[in-house]
């Protein structure tokens, strides 16, 4: 009997030792999938929590993107829009007041803008006494003019090539229509009643510059 104990005793090590073996073979395995696992339980428990208690687990915020015309320009508000003389022009309008803002363009050519959805960088209306005036700036593809140009015409625009850029013109009444397109940008006014002085080729001239300097 002692020597069955024996052998029993040495079969015992042996397969703990082929037990430990596996364990270690299936850990070296299991191993890369560690920070995977670790991933789906993290995950998992926010989500059990933000169930749970929805103001417990912050929901992170997308990143802020990029202005249309952060590349290369030097556009950041409304204010760059304008030389000195306009400005001071504008401001000093009985009852004039700027609202600054990223909404779509003021324009009638509703279908143009609803085809090259142009990316807002700054919508710019003033009211006053006078009338309103609104101008948009924004980005659109490179072959918007040559899309106004097609477009335009059939809802009583005129188009024509200026400075390497598209300008298509409206008046109806009181109301004086432009869109210029070119180099990937876009710049649209809207003038109801209310006529600066040459105020949109002075803003266009703004926009265009400054995205040159």
């Amino acid at each position: 009997m002692a020597r069955l104990g024996g052998r029993n005793a040495v079969f015992a090590w042996f397969v703990g030792i082929v037990c430990a073996a596996v364990v270690v073979a299936l850990a070296v395995v299991a191993l890369p999938m560690f920070p995977t696992a670790s991933g789906w339980f993290t995950a998992a428990y926010t989500e059990v929590q933000r169930f749970v208690d929805p103001d417990a687990v912050p929901v992170a915020q997308p990143e802020p993107s990029a202005s249309p015309l952060d590349e290369g320009d030097s556009l950041d508000e409304c204010r760059d829009l304008y030389d000195d003389a306009m400005w001071a022009s504008l401001t000093w309008t009985t009852g004039s007041e700027m609202t600054a803002s990223a909404e779509a363009p003021v324009t009638s050519a509703a279908a143009l803008v609803q085809a090259l959805q142009p990316q807002v960088a700054m919508t710019c209306v003033w009211t006053s006494d006078e009338g309103t005036v609104s101008t948009t700036v924004a980005a659109v593809p490179t072959d918007a003019g040559a899309i106004a140009a097609a477009a335009l015409p059939t809802v009583g625009f005129a188009c024509d090539v200026h400075d390497d850029r598209m300008l298509c013109t409206r008046t109806d009444g009181e109301l004086r229509e432009t869109i210029e397109a070119g180099s990937g940008l876009w710049v649209s006014t809207s003038q109801d009643a209310w006529h600066p002085s040459a105020y949109a080729s002075r803003v266009a001239a703004s926009v265009w510059d400054g995205r040159e300097d």
